[in-house]
């Protein structure tokens, strides 16, 4: 079992007493728990193995780098590390790497909820970037995950170059053994006609990286919040796209968000092929369920030069 009181006083401090704890439903990655603290706070605590500390320490550094735009809530992380069991707990002493953040208590969604979270995301992609990636240049400052997948964010100076090879060429490699000869060839064409379709942003922009539903709350100040980033510098379309790949969000919110920042045209074109990449990095996570609507784009886009 999991030494939740030892967690809480090793990252918190030994006074800090854990008063209650309770099980939290829907990740698939890690255990969550919110726990009431002695003093009535409550804060939320994930937890993984020793060896997936990082997956929490990328989570800290995408966080602060939202909070960083002022554009939109984002929760506080508290403590973060590995917390190693010294025994004394008989049955509780599991070793397990944490991350502690303050508990989002929802308050009233407000009516404008969708329209604000449009132009709350707009503003973030319209942030100054140099702190990440300096001479507007793509990446991020660390790798990170996708999931439970890695993401590759070696800095690049193209968008184009960098979506190819970090985003679409990595996980096409990972996803190899599902294609034949034919799927192979119209990946490849399509990787090598990328700058057909694909456009250079005007600048770039801060990206949640992992943008559907499952990944904003409503604030307590009614408002939507984001979490579980897997953040990096690119183009702002790719994070919309990614809000539209599981059902899409309210209209209001791409209402709002267009008179902020107006899409180029062809946007709907490229959006199939943003999408492409969580596509097929959930080809790799969950298996060949994804690969039909992989196949689905691949040929539209690489048929001509298979």
């Amino acid at each position: 079992m999991i030494d939740i009181a030892g967690i809480v006083q090793q990252a918190l401090g030994k006074e800090t007493a854990a008063g209650g704890v309770r099980p939290v439903a829907g990740g698939d990655i890690n255990d969550a728990y919110l726990v009431t603290l002695a003093d009535g706070r409550k804060v939320f605590l994930k937890v993984n193995t020793p060896g997936n500390a990082a997956f929490f320490s990328a989570e800290q550094e995408g966080l602060a780098a939202i909070r960083k735009t002022n554009a939109i809530g984002v929760p506080q992380v508290i403590a973060t590390g590995v917390f190693t069991g010294d025994g004394t707990a008989t049955g509780r002493s599991k070793d397990c790497s944490f991350l502690i953040m303050d508990y989002l208590e929802a308050g009233p969604r407000k009516s404008d909820f969708w329209e604000r979270f449009g132009r709350q995301l707009a503003a973030m992609h319209r942030a100054q970037t140099g702190e990440w990636t300096p001479g507007g240049k793509y990446g991020f400052t660390q790798n990170n995950f996708i999931g439970a997948g890695r993401q590759n964010n070696s800095i690049c100076d193209s968008w184009i170059d960098f979506f190819r090879e970090y985003r679409l060429e990595q996980q096409f490699k990972l996803a190899g053994l599902y294609f034949d000869s034919y799927g192979r060839k119209a990946m490849l064409s399509l990787l090598d006609h990328l700058d057909e379709y694909l456009v250079e942003p005007e600048y770039p922009s801060l990206l949640h990286g992992d943008l559907w539903g499952g990944n904003f709350v409503t604030g307590p100040d009614g408002g939507a919040w984001l979490i579980d980033p897997a953040v990096y510098v690119g183009h702002a379309e790719a994070d919309l796209a990614m809000t539209e790949l599981f059902g899409g969000f309210a209209p209001a919110f791409y209402g709002s968000y267009k008179e902020v920042s107006p899409l180029l045209p062809g946007y709907a074109d490229r959006r199939e092929l943003y999408n492409l990449y969580h596509l097929l990095n959930h080809l790799n996570l969950f298996g060949e369920g994804y690969y039909g609507a992989v196949m689905r784009i691949i040929r539209r886009f690489g048929k001509a030069g298979a």
